[in-house]
């Protein structure tokens, strides 16, 4: 049985490998080492035997076999989680004071640790901790993020459909007023909704607010309210870890957004550096460099990252 990253790599290679990251994301890793939980294979009757131990990454797997033109291209085998590379290519020294947040769809939020966040409170804030690809632990948040946004403009007949449209939209929601009630990004009612606009109307309603009345209404309310939910979960971390966090390293599309990026400084309290930065794509090249000895380690590789990256540093307002 292999995940569908590793299962690219026995087309390609040959060779049978769960990578770590990928098995924590589909929850069958001991959060305890770097092995399968036992507990949870019993519990749902898979026998471990379907699968290989899970293996730390990069690594090499060896040449391509059986595609001829490319026997001489070498496979690697990188983080197996989309989420795991992006969060690779961040360019942090060491993790240990930057929260990072990958935003797009959903907004991902979480830190490196060499230890995971247990326990009662990390349960019922939702904290789940993934493995980075050395075994040490991510834990992270998964928040709602512009999925909110995205299908409320579904219902728009002037929805925009180019960047200079989505530029004039958030233009326009700058220069409202920020709105009196924000959205409780944890509501799951928003998960899927039928009509996301007619749940985000109701969901103010129950509360004693009003519905905006445009669009640039609606797009102030939602970027005001993810950056909430931003701020929120740094806090949660910060709480139950007793760590202080020096800036929010922001990367996907939701960092070319500038006010949710100003609503996110404001609500966390520290700086937002958005980079431009296609994340998972440039976690997978760095982690292929380092399995190949053409950067020593995934450290380096950032510092030179960035060294060439220029992030547009959002302070705290009010």
């Amino acid at each position: 049985c292999l995940f569908l990253p590793d299962y690219f790599n026995y087309l390609l290679s040959r060779v049978q490998e769960n990578e770590i990251s990928i098995v924590s994301t589909g929850q069958l890793l001991d959060v305890n080492s770097t092995g399968l939980s036992r507990e949870t294979l019993d519990y749902f009757g898979i026998p471990e035997r379907w699968f290989t131990a899970p293996a730390l990454s990069p690594r090499r797997l060896g040449k391509v076999r059986g595609l001829p033109g490319l026997e001489e291209v070498e496979v690697v085998m990188v983080p197996g989680h989309d989420t795991s590379c992006a969060y690779d290519a961040m360019p942090s020294p060491d993790g240990c004071r930057d929260l990072f947040l990958s935003s797009g769809t959903w907004s991902l939020i979480g830190f490196e640790s060499d230890r995971p966040v247990l326990g009662a409170e990390a349960l019922a804030n939702q904290v789940s901790n993934e493995r980075l690809g050395s075994g040490r632990f991510r834990p992270i948040k998964n928040c709602l993020g512009l999925w909110l946004l995205e299908q409320t403009m579904a219902v728009f007949g002037n929805r925009p459909r180019n960047g200079d449209e989505w530029a004039e939209l958030i233009a326009a929601a700058e220069a409202l007023p920020p709105p009196d009630l924000l959205l409780d990004v944890t509501d799951r009612a928003f998960f899927n909704p039928k009509s996301m606009k007619d749940e985000i109307d109701q969901h103010l309603a129950r509360r004693g607010g009003r519905a905006p009345r445009d669009t640039a209404g609606y797009t102030r309310l939602i970027c005001d309210s993810l950056g909430q939910g931003h701020g929120d979960a740094l806090r949660v971390f910060e709480q139950m870890t007793g760590r202080k966090f020096s800036r929010i390293l922001m990367s996907g599309g939701g960092s070319r957004n500038r006010l949710l990026c100003q609503a996110t400084a404001n609500a966390a309290g520290v700086p937002v550096h958005s980079l431009n930065l296609e994340g998972t794509a440039v976690g997978n090249i760095a982690n292929q460099l380092v399995a190949m000895g053409a950067v020593k380690d995934l450290n380096t590789f950032r510092q030179s990252l960035a060294a060439d990256l220029k992030p547009e540093v959002w302070e705290p307002r009010g």
